[in-house]
């Protein structure tokens, strides 16, 4: 499955094959290390979704009532062909995306196949309840798939994320129409090609690529899907719900970020340096969970802060398919401007640069690519918009507090709730603070340390409902309560 300049027109995945889109219109795929047109993607509308609908309704009930071992073996194959062709998957999505091809190789890619496994095998261990009433009666539940259903990712982890909803929805019998983001579709059309491949059968998984205002806005709307599961920004979340106000779909919404990183000073040094770096830029900043609030215990935030900023300078930034690079490009040029944008409203605000804040010119292949510098900002106070508003990109701040309850009024000044992490030795503190910080996931000496059996998601403006374990498998069916009288 070469990526070359013979293929890179995508198509459709729908009934089992690749298709072009119905009105022949197409979209350009910009790379985002050189800034230049290397593909183009189906421009896909209503008519594409309603052939999509009608393989997924016909493929639902052969697929609905395939044996749970069945499923999770077609569905390991395909896991398998993921690990298989791991390399080529992780050089497009460093192409794609414009993360550094390291990266995408022992995490994006590594966490696609791991999804699809984790979800198959899970199909096999999902069990419903029963209910004893003495010697009256016994309930029991029955857990039935919705259907066909929406699975709508983005653009920042996409196989990553995009198997991270498809997998629990196909693992549990329902039929699924599929958006990955039109700026990064390549590896989901690489995706659509391993379906093929493993056996999956016609209509089971659709996918369509296109624009969130036309095909994105179809799906959401289209009265035969019976859930969505999306990704993405809370603004578009909030559209989403109304919508779908009036057709009482089950919706999951994973949302936006404005994560706090809670530094005290008994922590361990030079370790917590290293991961609250790690935090803040990965994949350059573009993950709802970066921690990019970071609150300092005041009698160690000169020294931390010091030491955080050296930490950063030696990030090696360039070019994503060099092996080399730990910071790659962001992942396109409107992006690009609106980090850069909210680094001047940070000095505007009062904000003092550490490090950073100004747009990279490489040379060579990558001259004309969307690379800013790794930022760190001191001297902003929290209720800034520059502290209260998602960024999603290398920017963070540093900022001191001088008691526990500070520390957690800071973390708690948000309209977010995603994540948050603790870096202290104090497990009695630790405890404490996890229970009151207002966020869906605490990590403790550590980030992005992910169980898939847990359930993940956000409070406020982070979204509604959770992802993962069962919590996945409880979305994608309807539970249905059986209560039969003893005679």
């Amino acid at each position: 499955m070469p990526v070359t300049a013979e293929n890179l027109t995508i198509k459709n995945l729908i009934n089992g094959e690749l298709l072009e889109p119905v009105n022949g219109q197409h979209i350009d795929n910009i790379e985002p290390a050189t800034g230049q047109v290397y593909g183009l993607i189906p421009g896909s509308d209503k008519d594409d979704l309603d052939l999509a609908i009608k393989a997924a309704e016909k493929a639902f009930s052969i697929w609905s009532n395939t044996p749970a071992e069945i499923k999770a073996k077609t569905l390991n194959k395909l896991a398998d062909l993921i690990e298989e062709n791991q390399d080529q998957l992780a050089r497009t999505e460093a192409i794609d995306n414009g993360k550094p091809i390291t990266l995408a190789k022992n995490v994006d890619i590594y966490r696609a196949a791991a999804n699809i496994r984790f979800f198959a095998q899970a199909a096999t261990q999902f069990s419903s309840e029963s209910h004893a009433m003495e010697d009256v009666a016994i309930n029991y539940t029955l857990r039935d798939p919705l259907g066909v259903v929406a699975c709508i990712s983005p653009w920042n982890l996409p196989l990553y994320l995009f198997t991270w909803k498809i997998a629990p929805a196909l693992a549990t019998g329902n039929c699924v129409i599929a958006k990955p983001s039109e700026v990064t579709p390549m590896t989901a059309y690489l995706f659509s090609e391993l379906c093929i491949e493993a056996g999956l059968p016609a209509g089971v998984l659709n996918v369509l690529h296109g624009t969130g205002q036309v095909i994105g806005d179809a799906i959401v709307k289209h009265p035969r899907i019976k859930a969505v599961s999306f990704t993405g920004g809370s603004n578009t979340g909030t559209t989403i719900k109304q919508a779908t106000a009036q057709q009482h779909k089950k919706l999951s919404l994973e949302l936006g970020g404005k994560n706090p990183t809670l530094v005290f000073a008994d922590c361990d040094f030079e370790r917590t340096v290293d991961e609250v770096a790690r935090a803040a830029f990965a994949n350059q900043g573009q993950i709802c969970l970066c921690g990019s609030r970071i609150y300092i215990e005041h009698s160690i935030y000169d020294q931390f802060t010091a030491a955080l900023v050296a930490k950063v300078k030696q990030l090696v930034i360039g070019d994503p398919l060099d092996e080399r690079t730990q910071f790659g490009a962001l992942v396109s040029k409107a992006h690009m401007e609106k980090v850069l944008s909210y680094i001047e409203l940070a000095q505007t605000e009062g904000g003092e640069v550490l490090t950073g804040g100004k747009q990279i010119n490489l040379e060579g292949r990558c001259a004309e690519g969307y690379f800013i510098q790794p930022t760190i900002i001191a001297g902003l106070k929290n209720q800034c918009r520059t502290n209260q508003e998602e960024i999603f990109g290398p920017v963070c701040s540093v900022q001191s507090f001088s008691s526990d309850e500070q520390a957690l009024q800071l973390a708690n000044d948000s309209d977010y709730g995603l994540a948050a992490s603790i870096w202290s030795q104090d497990i009695s503190r630790c405890h404490r603070m996890a229970k009151q910080l207002n966020t869906g996931i605490v990590w403790v000496n550590c980030w992005l340390l992910r169980d898939l059996r847990t359930p993940f998601g956000g409070m406020k403006a982070s979204g509604s409902g959770r992802e993962g374990g069962l919590e996945a498998l409880r979305f994608f069916t309807e539970p249905k309560n059986v209560c039969i009288k003893y005679t």
